[in-house]
């Protein structure tokens, strides 16, 4: 199993729930949360048992509820299905795919009121109508996301770890690598926005270096996103998925917010709010929404009908916009890591800049002001929100802009700090070169931005 910061989470809910509640896995399909339930419970129980309801048959379901109103008889049961010796406050039960058999997890609320054993689940579209209706909730239920890898995380299941803690050492002590492990940590960069941190993808890429391994592993992760549209969509399906397939072409435009007529002729905002409603529950995809009065507050100011949409993994997205044409394709990828200026890199760039924002918890907000006079436009890539040294380390607003060419204008950044004074705190200019400029003003290689 490949290194995830997840795990430490795991951890944490193990030794300060203490049986007191269950942690429900979230994620999009094959991100990998079935995997680190399985390995956590391996490392740190006496014993586990996994019931996979993508597997269970009708026969076990029944059994599972018929027992339900009997907690000796259900854990009988399952000790005897899965031949396991379940050991009180040192077991671990696994509800895999949880939103396959709803009442599962409706049970987790008599489960842990008995105490006897710790419960995770792991489900993916687990808030949508068809799996939430009929059933309670359990109050006793936490949550935790999981996404696709961050940078980090792929460079330790690239055997990079000593790289990885350089890389982190630099930015703490704000101070530039050298000159070979920069070039190497952008060539990694690279690397990642074409592979993409999903494990399939990851795990085909590192045993050999071959991208068109990592492309057939993200083919088929894309066609199970393309059918649980087609299944679950409902009848906002064909909405879903033209907004879906839209994604690419939209963020290689200059202008990346979401045009509505060009997804689909006629529309309007409203008329996709339950497409991204549905793409943001399956973690597909970041949305990032307008701010257009920037406060710590971010959300309080957003217009949630002014969008950029980005897709939830980076390499996801290099299969959707280069490989219609398998031949070209390895010739486009190799013009990616060279940095080649006919490729659109910045799509990718701002895409996995979004990715590494979202997992390192920040809701993704831009800012954005247009005028017919030139002088008077501007666009922030992403907003967040940072403790600010020179107010104390209290938070203020930090405007991100994310640059992967040979110019690097700093005008919307300039123009957003005369606007907006002592609501901002420090500015990041994300890039290809090395980390440079001040505590105010902050410059660093794209390859530190999951450290935000």
């Amino acid at each position: 199993m490949f290194k995830r910061k997840l795990y430490e989470s795991l951890l944490k809910w193990k030794k300060e729930s203490a049986g007191s509640s269950a942690l429900l896995i979230e994620g999009a399909r094959r991100v990998g949360k079935s995997t680190i339930a399985e390995e956590f419970a391996k490392r740190e129980y006496a014993s586990y048992v996994l019931i996979d309801f993508s597997l269970a048959n009708d026969a076990f379901k029944q059994t599972f509820l018929d027992t339900r109103n009997d907690l000796e008889s259900f854990f009988l049961y399952l000790s005897a299905e899965y031949g396991v010796s379940l050991k009180r406050r040192k077991s671990l039960i696994i509800f895999d795919e949880v939103q396959l058999f709803p009442k599962a997890r409706e049970f987790v609320k008599h489960l842990v009121a008995d105490g006897r054993y710790d419960y995770l689940e792991t489900g993916s579209l687990v808030s949508i109508k068809e799996n939430v209706k009929d059933i309670l909730i359990p109050s006793e239920e936490e949550s935790a996301r999981m996404g696709p890898m961050d940078f980090e995380e792929f460079l330790w299941a690239m055997g990079e770890e000593a790289l990885a803690s350089a890389i982190r050492a630099s930015f703490e002590n704000f101070r530039a690598m050298p000159d070979s492990l920069h070039r190497k940590a952008m060539r990694l960069w690279r690397e990642y926005m074409l592979v993409g941190g999903m494990p399939q993808a990851v795990a085909a890429y590192a045993g050999g270096r071959s991208l068109a391994a990592a492309d057939r592993a993200k083919g088929l992760v894309l066609k199970l996103y393309r059918d649980d549209i087609e299944k679950h969509g409902g009848m906002a399906a064909k909405r879903i998925k033209a907004v879906f397939d839209a994604i690419p072409g939209q963020l290689s435009k200059h202008e990346k917010k979401l045009v509505y007529t060009q997804v689909s002729k006629g529309s309007r905002a409203r008329d996709f709010m339950t497409a991204f409603a549905w793409l943001r529950e399956a973690a597909t995809v970041n949305l990032c929404t307008l701010s257009d009065d920037p406060s710590l507050g971010l959300a309080l100011s957003e217009d949630d009908a002014t969008v950029k949409c980005y897709m939830a993994d980076t390499g996801l997205l290099a299969s959707m916009a280069f490989s219609s044409n398998e031949r070209e394709m390895p010739a486009v990828y190799r013009q990616v890591l060279m940095g080649d200026a006919n490729v659109n890199e910045g799509m990718l760039a701002e895409n996995a800049v979004a990715q590494q924002l979202v997992a390192s918890g920040h809701d993704l907000h831009f800012y954005s002001q247009t005028s017919k006079d030139a002088g008077g436009r501007m666009e922030i890539d992403f907003l967040i929100v940072r403790p600010f040294a020179d107010a104390a380390m209290k938070p203020r607003v930090s405007p991100v802009e994310v640059k992967s060419g040979k110019r690097f204008p700093t005008a919307s950044l300039d123009k957003f700090c005369a606007k907006f004074g002592k609501r901002v705190g420090t500015e990041f200019l994300i890039y290809p070169k090395s980390l440079d400029g001040d505590r105010k003003r902050m410059r660093l290689p794209l390859y530190m931005a999951h450290l935000l």
